[in-house]
């Protein structure tokens, strides 16, 4: 495959990108240019080195970034997520669909809550700080055309996200548990622990009361779930996992090229805080229970099947430790010790990847393009939205440490 740098400098390519295409993670992208009105630099208070143009490039990307998380993470929560005053605009929820959910972990209401306000907040600070540097924050207001779920609970608004249409790549769960590092082993594999959930079109929230129909609540017994409701409950499982590494490696991948000190302060403040989300998200999806369900006879079915295993029976470490990344045991949450930097540094338990290629912003953005969060169900294409992030992306991959 050709790297996505040579293919999207081709304007025909870089638009059937933008609108279909699908790339690898690590697929890097040109850097772009910030727009001409900004100015260079902004003095420090402090005394340390003053913010620079790719600081404040960085800091729009991350705005951008965390109100497209907020924007999945409110759908989640309307439906699924603790119902009180804190996180603005919740509905009633859904208590079909919480009660699937429950059977990952009894308080997946309050950590969907919980994570939702953080990203809440994330996009708030962000935008406040970049207003308080001369810059101005990210609107994204324009790109919420996409509609949404029309099951009780949630709230007929336009949105930035689509949770109804994913491929959910699950290999970030054998690539924590493994000796390997797709920074230091680029060939190194690294399996699916849901195969199927990295094919076809799945929604992780009820688009209708259809999807919960023939499901009761009944004293926390999966068996009053049907498999459907169960089946969706569980991709959400694994899709928040899927967002919240990204977020885990973004953000100390964009930290290596930030300049000033403040600026550093904010990107390792709040990246740790998305690293505790995919801690706890990777420990509760492992508790999925077998089952195989097929996505037909329901409004907005796509046809998919998904089958989840029991991953707390699935393959354990190896004495040596396996090179294939099929380590799949579920409560081996913590980062497995893995190659670094140099052949003779012993392995280290680390975040992973860090580098631009991998997880840096175009990264990033390729990543949710290929999970169909942009797709427009009236289309069958990506919203405009990725433009804009591609842009912002390209911008913020381009900022050089200047010390």
């Amino acid at each position: 495959m050709k790297k996505a740098g040579t293919v999207l400098r081709s304007e025909g390519n870089r638009r059937k990108f933008l609108q279909h295409g699908v790339f690898a993670a690590g697929a890097a992208v040109g850097a772009g240019l910030m727009p001409g009105s900004l100015a260079a630099k902004w003095q420090d208070d402090d005394g340390n080195e003053p913010i620079t143009k790719g600081d404040i490039a960085i800091l729009r990307f991350l705005n951008a970034l965390e109100q497209v998380e907020a924007d999945l993470w409110l759908q989640y929560s309307e439906l699924g997520g603790t119902q009180d005053n804190e996180v603005s605009g919740v509905n009633g929820g859904n208590p079909l669909y919480t009660a699937a959910l429950q059977i990952l972990d009894g308080d997946m209401a309050q950590y969907i809550h919980d994570n939702t306000d953080d990203e809440l907040s994330h996009a708030a600070f962000l935008k406040a700080y970049l207003e308080s540097k001369g810059s101005e924050g990210v609107d994204l207001s324009s790109f919420k055309i996409l509609p949404s779920s029309k099951a009780t609970g949630a709230r007929d608004l336009g949105r930035l996200t689509n949770l109804t249409q994913l491929t959910i790549d699950t290999s970030f769960w054998s690539r924590y548990r493994s000796i390997t590092n797709p920074d230091f082993d680029p060939n190194a594999p690294f399996v699916q622990a849901v195969p199927s959930l990295n094919r076809g079109q799945h929604t992780a929230i009820p688009r209708t009361d259809m999807d919960t129909a023939n499901s009761t609540i009944t004293n926390n017994n999966p068996a009053s779930i049907s498999t459907h409701l169960q089946a969706i409950a569980f991709t959400a499982g694994f899709h928040f996992a899927f967002i919240e590494q990204g977020g885990t490696s973004l953000y100390p991948t964009l930290a290596q090229k930030v300049t000033n000190l403040e600026v550093l302060r904010v990107l390792l403040s709040i990246g740790p805080s998305e690293t505790m989300h995919f801690q706890t998200w990777q420990d509760k999806a492992g508790n999925a229970l077998p089952l195989t369900d097929v996505d037909t006879g329901f409004p907005g079915s796509t046809g998919a099947s998904v089958t989840f295993t029991n991953l707390a029976a699935a393959q354990g470490e190896t004495d040596p430790e396996s090179l294939n990344g099929d380590t799949l045991q579920a409560n081996l949450i913590m980062p497995e010790p893995t190659h670094f930097l140099k052949d003779s540094f012993p392995p280290v338990a680390i975040i992973r990847p860090t580098s631009t290629k991998n997880s840096g912003a175009v990264a990033a953005v390729v990543g949710f393009v290929n999970d169909g969060l942009f797709i427009d169900p009236k289309t069958g294409k990506n919203s405009p939205i990725v433009h804009k992030l591609m842009n912002l992306a390209e911008a913020a991959d381009d900022a050089k440490r200047s010390i």
